[in-house]
């Protein structure tokens, strides 16, 4: 049995027999993973055994790891393997399916947080003009995905509603055109919302994301709104828009369900439950618990005022995920969103086409940012730095083939592959990614010491929770039941 690293040093074994894997001692037993996305818990005894090829070669946990591809197999058995690397890596195959557009700078609210510092709804030349949308809608039909998702962000971008309804109308006649798949979302915080938009909205199917940050008390505090009550006017909207949604159902037309996003700033860590509860009384069948990112005015003097240690949020979040997990098993399905992200990874070996669990990431290769004057960015992320760094090309003069073969996105897919780090050797590489517009933002360098960053400690803790979970009955079939739905 290995007991002491220097014993597992020390210990004679002929690895011909094994694929590479990755491996940590856990709890009482080790962790194997592996790039095929599999992962087992075993024995220190029975570790100590299949290293030195000992383990009963008729036994069911010899046939689990052959099947799960920890052990050879004979070349004409490995196909099923690659199939399932491949399913792995899908979103690297299509190209961009996400293309963001931020039609205006300018928003009537100050969230303390803001992170694409956003500008006064006084200031000028901020906004996408009709041109420019039209440029735009064309790269973005020059890439090659059948399944395109036009996102809509700003400032606020209600605050250009004419670009914004340009866009959908000219990318509806490019859709039929083309025979592409579009989708629409509009990012916003409802507030200029009217009757007479929101039905233009339904009738071209535009889903709609917005942003609410807990109790009434907590979202006003985290998103100021200078003409009123922020919180009354998201809630009030929200449920406009589900009713919306049940005359277009009644007109046999299908409006995907209002999605939100809550931000968690110093103040909300003190009001997990409460958060929580905020969601459920509204009827969201979820929530994703996400720590700032401190881009845009969120970093600087904001991050030492209003940041919080990676341990902080790692407290919240794990009160959070068994808060969570109790209401499940109370007989509610309410689920975490980026668990939920993460378990399709571990559990169904599932690609999600969540860029910040992917390597490469999904920049580029996986969604693309047009900012309101035309330049193009790898990413929203990217569009946030003060700097070009992560510019790409401009649709006024530049094509989906210079963006996408630009040295730019070379780079950042080099420096965003888990391969290049010391996490190659990590037993959460299979499901883990990397940020190199954080690493750039935040150290200066896209190729940081990785291991003794905040992003790092926040992986390593919360699939260190997941796994350790997994082990727990209780929650698994809780977890299990959150990926169900993906399984076919």
């Amino acid at each position: 049995m290995i007991s002491k690293k220097s014993e597992f040093e020390n210990l004679n074994f002929n690895a011909k027999h094994l694929n590479p894997f990755h491996f940590k001692e856990f709890e009482d037993e080790y962790l194997l993973t592996n790039d095929f996305g599999y992962y087992k818990f075993i024995s220190p005894e029975n570790f100590e055994k299949l290293l030195k090829n000992d383990l009963n070669k008729s036994s069911e946990l010899y046939n689990e790891l052959w099947r799960k591809g920890f052990l050879k197999r004979d070349l004409s058995k490995h196909e099923p393997l690659s199939e399932q690397y491949r399913k792995k890596k899908a979103s690297l195959f299509s190209g961009p399916g996400l293309h963001i557009i931020v039609v205006t700078l300018r928003c009537n609210q100050n969230c303390i947080y803001c992170q694409a510092s956003a500008k006064d709804l006084t200031d000028k030349g901020l906004d996408m003009d009709i041109e420019t949308a039209e440029r735009t809608v064309n790269r973005i039909f020059e890439t090659p995905n059948d399944h395109i998702t036009i996102e809509f962000q700003g400032g606020e971008p209600l605050v250009n509603w004419e670009a914004v309804k340009f866009i959908v109308e000219y990318a509806r006649e490019k859709e039929k055109e083309t025979n592409k798949e579009v989708d629409f979302s509009l990012v916003t915080n409802l507030s200029l919302l009217t009757e007479e938009r929101l039905d233009f909205l339904a009738e071209k199917l535009v889903g709609i994301c917005t942003s609410l940050d807990g109790p009434e008390e907590v979202h006003n505090k985290n998103r100021p709104y200078p003409k009123g009550n922020g919180y009354a006017e998201t809630v009030k909207w929200i449920k406009k828009y589900r009713q919306k949604k049940e005359e277009m159902e009644k007109k046999g037309k299908t409006l995907t369900r209002i999605n939100s996003l809550v931000t968690l700033s110093k103040i909300s860590l003190d009001y997990p439950e409460e958060i929580i509860n905020e969601y459920l009384r509204l009827n969201f069948r979820g929530i994703h618990l996400r720590p700032l990112s401190y881009l845009g005015y969120s970093s600087g003097n904001f991050k030492d005022k209003m940041g919080y240690p990676v341990e902080d949020f790692l407290d919240f979040w794990k009160e959070s995920l068994d808060y969570i997990v109790e209401i499940n098993n109370l007989g509610n399905y309410f689920h975490e969103r980026e668990t939920r992200i993460r378990l399709r990874k571990i559990l169904i070996r599932q690609d999600p086409g969540y860029t910040d669990l992917s390597s490469p990431c999904g920049a580029a290769i996986g969604q693309m940012l047009y900012n309101y004057d035309g330049d193009v960015y790898t990413c929203d992320e990217g569009r946030m730095i003060e700097d070009d760094t992560f510019k790409i090309g401009e649709v006024k003069k530049d094509s989906y083939e210079d963006m996408i073969g630009s040295d730019t996105t070379q780079a950042v897919i080099n420096c965003s592959l888990l391969d290049n780090f010391p996490c190659r050797s990590c037993v959460y590489k299979p499901f883990c990614g990397v940020c190199p517009v954080k690493n750039y933002n935040n150290y200066g360098n896209m190729f940081p010491q990785i291991k003794n960053t905040g992003w790092c400690k926040l992986q390593k803790g919360q699939f260190d929770y997941i796994f350790s979970k997994l082990k727990d009955d209780k929650y698994r079939k809780v977890f299990e039941s959150w990926v169900d739905y993906y399984k076919d």
